[in-house]
């Protein structure tokens, strides 16, 4: 198993997705997670971040050919790569609330037991993410951040619009040495 972690401070972000190769890649090369408060001198409210293969300031080659080593490398020992969200469930900073370490630490287990393996999936919008029905000791709830959400359904569309235009925006600056398979599993708006 490979496990990308992000803190998605918009709460749109499900806690965990099964990500195919092109999504891995995608994901991989986009690097998104939330600054929040503690982490970085000055940040007192969360914002969006994104380091290319989650290590921007030290890559030498171009991001796209550090995320074709991560694909060979996941076809050679034919591993699943994971999605993980530790940010925001219910609602972005200030309205919803952090999955809990408890949680965080049941997916983890979940996936490396197996569990999540062989558990039944259904798809997330935008983002287009399998995301699995059950995990054992997660609430069902917080699985689907559509279903978390409590504020109004229009709120969690332009939320969700908001971060899908902030990775297509990130992403241009990839795109050009990007396979039309992985800029396809970016989010759709």
């Amino acid at each position: 198993n490979i496990i990308l972690l992000t803190c998605d401070a918009f709460g749109v972000l499900p806690p965990v997705a099964k990500l195919t190769p092109a999504q891995a890649m995608y994901h991989f090369i986009s690097g998104y997670t939330a600054k929040i408060a503690g982490t970085e001198e000055g940040v007192t409210e969360p914002e969006a971040t994104f380091s290319a293969c989650f290590g921007q300031p030290f890559l030498v080659w171009h991001p796209v050919k550090y995320a074709q080593m991560l694909a060979q490398k996941m076809q050679e020992h034919n591993v699943n790569v994971w999605l993980v969200n530790t940010g925001w469930s219910g609602g972005r900073y200030g309205v919803g609330k952090r999955i809990t370490l408890k949680h965080s630490r049941a997916i983890i287990d979940a996936i490396h037991s197996g569990e999540l393996k062989q558990a039944e999936y259904s798809t997330y919008g935008v983002f287009n993410l399998q995301i699995p029905k059950t995990v054992s000791s997660v609430p069902t709830k917080i699985l689907d951040p559509s279903q978390a959400w409590e504020g109004s359904a229009q709120d969690f569309d332009e939320t969700i619009g908001k971060l899908a235009h902030l990775f297509q925006t990130n992403f241009k600056e990839y795109a050009d040495k990007a396979t039309p398979e992985i800029i396809a599993a970016g989010p759709e708006i």
